[in-house]
């Protein structure tokens, strides 16, 4: 009876290695832009100022859409722009950005946001490109602390595997798939 009880522990210990590479024991996470919109919607607004010049401010949390087929993230939102004293302008501002998990935190941001176009009438074509940069830096900035989702401690089972065995992260159409895995 020993014997059965070690050769079946020592068949477990090779067998497991295999059984984990082939994702036979992977489980997923998943969380929506539902999830994300709750999470965004409890931050504050944000505001940066370059040398007085031109003030940017996020007085709205960004629509955070997974519609993409390249694995970003579509963010969209409007920017206050002020122009040394002048009353703000909105700008509508959209573009894409990556996801990350923060092992510290136990959360999800968005990473590496970059703005690809800004649309607003009321100011000339060639201030577009500085807009841009200026918009850029104040949602990377946005997300830098703000997670779009925490792992949380009383949650799910497949959560509460997560917060130490996080895998991969991926983007697809309308979710987040965090992939757990005992290895």
């Amino acid at each position: 009876m020993r014997i059965t009880r070690t050769l079946l522990f020592i068949a477990t210990l090779l067998i497991s290695p295999l059984a984990a590479s082939a994702g036979l024991f992977e489980r997923e996470v998943v969380f929506s832009e539902a999830d994300i919109a709750s999470a965004l919607a409890k931050t504050k607004p944000l505001q940066l100022s370059y040398g007085g010049l031109v003030s940017v401010a996020l007085k709205e949390p960004p629509q955070i859409l997974l519609d993409g087929t390249d694995g970003r993230a579509r963010v969209t939102t409007g920017v206050d722009v002020e122009l040394q004293g002048k009353r703000p302008v909105r700008v509508e501002a959209s573009g894409r950005a990556g996801i990350r998990y923060d092992d510290r935190s136990k959360a999800f941001y968005l990473e590496n946001p970059v703005i690809d176009s800004v649309t607003t009438p009321a100011l000339r074509q060639e201030a577009n490109p500085a807009i841009r940069e200026a918009a850029s830096q104040l949602i990377a900035s946005y997300f830098r602390s703000k997670p779009v989702y925490v792992l949380r401690e009383d949650g799910s089972p497949q959560e509460i595997a997560a917060r130490w065995l996080l895998k991969s992260v991926r983007i697809e159409p309308g979710r987040v798939v965090a992939v757990l895995s005992p290895v």
